[in-house]
């Protein structure tokens, strides 16, 4: 079933020099020697149920199973997605493939959003963590270099010698090289054997370039590879797949393999290899732009406490910097001049190292921990109700963690958070300093388009920022204005035209 070429030795025919190549070969075999060969093992799929977002989008887990499964026949025995003002004729709930792998919360969250775009448009969203499997040799490496990542994202924000010598050089121009994406296609060989229940034509988007690659290794036919970051980098190069960016300035770097090689200007991109859709959104954010932001003007320009969500990723980097928030928000909090909502995701130490920090947070926050429902109704309420105080929550459930800041977002009036994925979200962002040089361009991206703000480095510079928020509403109610003028150019509908690639290809 798998593909015939070696994609490790060349990329859109820019050969990979021969040293380049037998490091990727070495690097495979060690992770064989590390983990095990189950080239030739028979794995099959099952579809199971998936919490919190099962129920919302309408999604199927593919887990592993012990008989093969037939996936049509599975998604025409789920309940038809209900119909919607994107729904397409003939969509009838076919099966469309989310490709994944939680390496902190970003490709989760975009994963979701094509998830949610697929039901909204008829289908029905199927999600393949190719992390998940244990058992297998592939999510072992997966896991392996997951940790590793965390680590170093960690590291990062707490050794200013490790950050710049090594961090943001390998996250900006190293994970850039062309030679990177060579060892990135050996390793997804291994991932291979996950494939062998799905029909080669099935709908199938990568939210991480290592499902988009084992996807075309595995011999699919229509896949799409979302590219998450607006830094182009070779490491996102999954050549067989249709790629597709958030913004014009990714596309014309990506288009010209930008700077992917110090020594030689490399061939360009085919034009139908990559695409650029807008931005990757959930549908329930895009159906309610609108409604949202109206509602903000009315309790920002109406004297109402601003709600500030902060939103920790997934490696639970900066807790230093979110103390220091904290800290200048309580006051304001306290004479009902904001409302502060704090999502720590799956990360329970971190909120306990933020109480332990911070004086009084203890005592003034409520908490909202391991119950979704409650959550759930909390952000509905306060979509056109009241919401006032602090309010934490933290969840063990992966899905819950992640989707909890989605439901929070609508009823949120400033978005704290670093330029990862959230930097594309129709949301006023106050965008704080990034962990990795390759997330500098999803800042300069949402300053332009004018919902958040740039990305501020320094921390007294971010109170400040703040503090004028504070005191200058109009300054949120700017942002909204741009959001409303955005969405009316498409320029949030990305995740429906991934959708729609994935399914027709380009026309």
């Amino acid at each position: 079933m798998a593909s015939m070429n070696d994609r490790a030795r060349s990329a859109f025919g820019n050969q990979q020099d021969e040293a380049t190549y037998r490091k990727a070969v070495k690097g495979k075999e060690k992770f064989l020697k590390k983990f095990g060969d189950d080239t030739n093992a028979v794995y099959h799929l099952a579809s199971a149920d998936v919490p919190v977002i099962g129920k919302a989008l309408g999604v199927r887990n593919l887990v592993m199973g012990t008989e093969p499964l037939d996936l049509e026949q599975d998604a025409a025995s789920a309940a038809l997605p209900p119909v919607t003002e994107r729904t397409v004729d003939g969509a009838n709930g076919a099966p469309v493939i989310v490709g994944n792998i939680r390496m902190g919360f970003g490709h989760y969250r975009i994963s979701m959003a094509m998830a949610s775009a697929a039901h909204a448009m008829g289908y029905t969203p199927y999600w393949l963590d190719l992390a998940s499997f244990d058992q297998t040799t592939g999510s072992k490496v997966i896991a392996y270099q997951n940790d590793l990542y965390s680590l170093g994202s960690r590291l990062s924000q707490k050794v200013g010698l490790f950050n710049r010598l090594y961090w943001e050089p390998l996250n900006s121009e190293g994970f850039r090289q062309l030679s990177y994406n060579a060892g990135d296609q050996k390793n997804a060989e291994l991932c291979v054997p996950l494939f062998r229940d799905i029909p080669r034509d099935t709908p199938y988007i990568g939210t991480h370039v290592w499902p988009a690659q084992a996807a075309v290794h595995a011999g699919l036919t229509h896949v799409v590879n979302a590219i998450p970051d607006n830094w182009p980098m070779a490491l996102h190069l999954a050549e067989g797949s249709i790629h597709t960016v958030q913004t014009p300035s990714a596309y014309l770097g990506y288009h010209q393999l930008r700077g992917m090689d110090k020594k030689r200007q490399l061939k360009t991109m085919p034009l139908d290899s990559i695409v650029y859709t807008g931005h990757y959104i959930d549908h329930e954010l895009v159906a309610n732009i609108a409604h949202d932001c109206e509602a903000r003007r009315v309790r920002l320009l109406g004297g109402g406490p601003i709600r500030y969500l902060i939103s920790v990723g997934g490696a639970g980097a900066q807790q230093e910097l979110f103390a220091a928030i904290i800290e200048r928000l309580i006051p304001y909090v306290k004479t009902d001049q904001a409302t502060l909502l704090i999502n720590v995701g799956d990360h329970r130490g971190v909120w306990e190292a933020l109480e332990s920090s911070v004086e009084g947070l203890a005592a003034m926050a409520e908490r909202h921990f391991d119950n979704f429902a409650e959550v759930a109704a909390l952000a509905e309420g306060a979509l056109d109700g009241e919401l006032t105080g602090i309010h934490a929550f933290c969840d063990t459930d992966i899905f819950s963690a992640v989707y909890s800041s989605n439901l929070l977002m609508r009823c949120s009036d400033v978005l704290v958070t670093k330029p990862s994925e959230f930097s594309f979200y129709p949301v006023p962002k106050l965008m704080i300093h990034r962990v990795g040089g390759h997330e500098a361009w999803g800042a300069i991206r949402a300053a332009e388009v004018g919902d958040g703000t740039y990305e501020i480095d320094d921390t007294d510079e971010v109170l400040a920022m703040i503090d004028s928020f504070q005191l200058d509403r109009e300054l949120v109610a700017f942002m909204c204005d741009n959001i409303e003028t955005a969405n009316k150019v498409g320029i949030y509908d990305g995740a429906y035209k991934v959708i729609d690639l994935a399914v027709n290809g380009i026309e």
